[in-house]
């Protein structure tokens, strides 16, 4: 039950935070609250016909083929993130004074809400379909009984949504002179940590090489199984044991989007007082 919970909190707990933080940097667009439902449920079904064909996504491309999925979902997830902060880099301070008169803000907020439900069915899709790989593992190996994973399930799954609204609702009483700064810095931090998550998967591939493994090693002091690790994991891609290329990909990913913001700013028209 204990090891069904812990695994069950880790993957809700990611994908809960993705959605927290996202859901706060677009509260002021309209419709919003319709795509990401609507994106929950597109990565709910997609995990669930993950988990109908478990056996074929494994043996594809010689037997690394959930390896392949994890880093092309990441990878996606990744292009979104980075478009979603460089556009509220550019409007971001439209929709924080709610200029009502310019129509073009709405016009976009719909086209952005577009990437809303790509972003948030991607993390789902991805953390839904780790968990029943997971949960499938536990059961194949300890013959845990049916009552005692879903139990384990359940709690896993209440505390990962309560930690994740938790801090979706401490982004809302940030003050608005600092919002989107702190959820876009959130939101560029996840996506350099998704880039280093893909670049492990291609490394577990073998597709790429890991130029040093491990770079570190801080699992003595602050391993990934700790509540701190999950949330570092989580938010900014913490990895106890990081090999070199993940690295590269981190710094890559969090240098591009951080100067696609600086420019997107720049050209962004200043507000009429």
């Amino acid at each position: 039950m204990f090891g069904t919970a812990v695994i069950v909190f880790r993957e809700v707990l990611e994908a809960a935070l993705l959605v927290g933080i996202i859901a706060a940097a677009t509260r002021s667009i309209p419709g919003r609250n319709r795509w990401l439902g609507a994106g929950i449920l597109a990565g709910l079904s997609g995990a669930g016909l993950v988990a109908a064909f478990t056996d074929v996504i494994g043996a594809l491309a010689s037997g690394i083929g959930q390896e392949l999925f994890n880093a092309s979902v990441l990878g996606i997830a990744v292009l979104m993130l980075a478009w979603h902060n460089i556009w509220m880099a550019s409007h971001g301070a439209e929709l924080a004074a709610g200029a009502r008169a310019v129509g073009s803000a709405i016009r976009d907020g719909k086209r952005e809400c577009s990437i809303l439900l790509i972003v948030v069915g991607l993390a789902v899709l991805r953390e839904g379909s780790e968990t029943v790989l997971f949960l499938y593992g536990i059961a194949a190996s300890e013959g845990s009984g049916a009552s005692s994973m879903l139990s384990g399930g359940l709690a896993g799954l209440i505390l990962g949504i309560a930690v994740g609204y938790a801090v979706y609702a401490g982004l809302l009483r940030v003050p608005m002179r600092w919002f989107f700064t702190a959820t876009g810095l959130l939101v560029l931090l996840l996506a350099a940590g998704m880039a280093s998550q893909a670049a492990r998967f291609l490394i577990q591939a073998d597709l790429l090489p890991s130029l040093a493994s491990p770079l570190w090693d801080t699992s003595a002091t602050l391993p990934e199984s700790s509540i701190p690790g999950m949330l570092l994991h989580s938010l900014i891609g913490y990895d106890a044991r990081p090999a070199g290329m993940q690295i590269v990909f981190y710094a890559t990913v969090l240098v591009t989007i951080a100067i696609g913001m600086k420019l997107a700013n720049r050209s962004a028209p200043a507000l009429q007082p």
